[in-house]
């Protein structure tokens, strides 16, 4: 393990970083790595071909396709048989959702503390299939999805269970293995979002005990990519979309519908490669850039911070959002863009159900500060300046 975490070096990885801007929408999309650029432009120059040829670029191609899958199965702890990449983590969750086999009346559990990846497309299915919704939430001031909140809804009935492993607006992480034991006390499915876990920690599937995990390499320091993982038990339960001449053995078999994209699986080596052996100096330095933020988010009566206000990185990641009174958020953003080259954002990220019934923020939603390890502590030191300047 790494046990220093150079930012410097880190930050050269990344041609985005060189010019006048300073990222902190991370949640929305990261930058990309320098490496992983470089890998789909020389994808795209020289072995850009069909898959499955016989001749010398085509077994190139065919060799690079099938190091990216099997550098994503590795990452996340998983067999080459239980994933598949395809354009978003949305657009999985709506393929899986289509293929899903439960039976009518069967009842689900979906969360609204989730962004709308998480909530649509089981939604699709319940009309699909006519089951029954329950919803599940924590109110304020916890604010935080348990075992313990999760186990009134619980029934036998209950086959299918979705919920968030880190909040893209409030930050917090929740116990993903606690909850995922009590829902397989009563036999049923459980589906977990991990697009805004998987920047900041290491995602091992087998430790977390889930049935279905997802996230976007985007948000990852890759391209416009996703990883679907669905467990070979699971598997079982998922009808496979396949032509009906095709194999249907592999989860990529049963719902890849030629989506993962050549050149943007080929290059998830390079971002494995670069984040192997940083995970905990990753995490103490996005601890330090949360810190500073947080300690001068709280220290004003003015601001309420949504979520845990704790700097802990065991309870939350850098995705910081709050509100202020006497200022919505558009204006926050607003006004920092007129005096600095910070990037941030307002809004409810898709979090809507979230933000306007259990939040109950206006229709402007949040102000949101989402850090990533390439941000460096000077940087959200001069944010706290600009929102010095900025905040009444």
């Amino acid at each position: 393990m790494t046990t220093s975490f150079d930012i410097s070096k880190a930050r050269e990885r990344f041609p985005a970083l060189q010019q006048d801007q300073v990222f902190l929408d991370n949640a929305g999309g990261s930058q990309a790595l320098g490496d992983v650029i470089d890998s789909i432009t020389q994808y795209l120059s020289k072995t850009n071909v069909q898959l499955g040829a016989s001749y010398h670029t085509g077994t190139q191609s065919n060799t690079k396709y099938e190091e990216g899958y099997q550098a994503a199965a590795k990452y996340i702890n998983a067999g080459r048989d239980e994933i598949v990449l395809g354009a978003s983590t949305t657009q999985l969750f709506m393929n899986l959702s289509s293929a899903i086999i439960l039976n009518e009346g069967d009842e689900i559990i979906l969360s609204k503390m989730d962004h709308e990846t998480n909530v649509k497309p089981w939604l699709f299915m319940a009309e699909r299939l006519k089951l029954k919704v329950t919803w599940w939430h924590s109110d304020k001031p916890e604010l935080k999805l348990t075992a313990e909140n999760l186990k009134p809804l619980l029934s036998p009935k209950v086959k299918f269970v979705a919920c968030t492993h880190v909040s893209n607006v409030l930050g917090s992480i929740h116990d993903v293995r606690s909850i995922a034991d009590t829902v397989h006390e009563v036999g049923a499915l459980f589906c977990v979002d991990g697009v805004s876990f998987a920047p900041h920690r290491r995602v091992n599937v087998k430790a977390l005990g889930v049935d279905f995990y997802s996230f976007s390499w985007y948000k990852v320091y890759g391209p416009h990519i996703a990883v679907l993982y669905a467990n070979n038990s699971a598997q079982q339960y998922v009808k496979p979309m396949a032509h009906f001449f095709n194999p249907t053995k592999t989860l990529e078999d049963k719902l890849g519908f030629a989506a993962s994209n050549y050149e943007g699986v080929q290059a998830i080596p390079e971002i494995v490669k670069y984040l192997e052996g940083s995970d905990e100096a990753i995490t103490e330095h996005e601890g330090k850039l949360q810190k500073i933020l947080l300690d001068f988010l709280n220290s004003r009566d003015d601001v309420t911070v949504l979520g845990s206000t704790s700097a802990d990185s065991r309870e939350r990641v850098p995705t910081i959002s709050f509100v202020v009174e006497g200022i919505s958020p558009k204006t926050i953003v607003v006004e920092a863009e007129k005096i600095s080259n910070y990037g941030f954002r307002w809004g409810h990220f898709y979090s809507k159900r979230l933000c306007d019934e259990i939040l109950k923020v206006g229709p402007e939603g949040v102000t949101r500060v989402s850090m990533v390890h390439y941000n460096t502590e000077e940087e959200i030191h001069g944010l706290v300046d600009v929102l010095k300047k900025v905040l009444p």
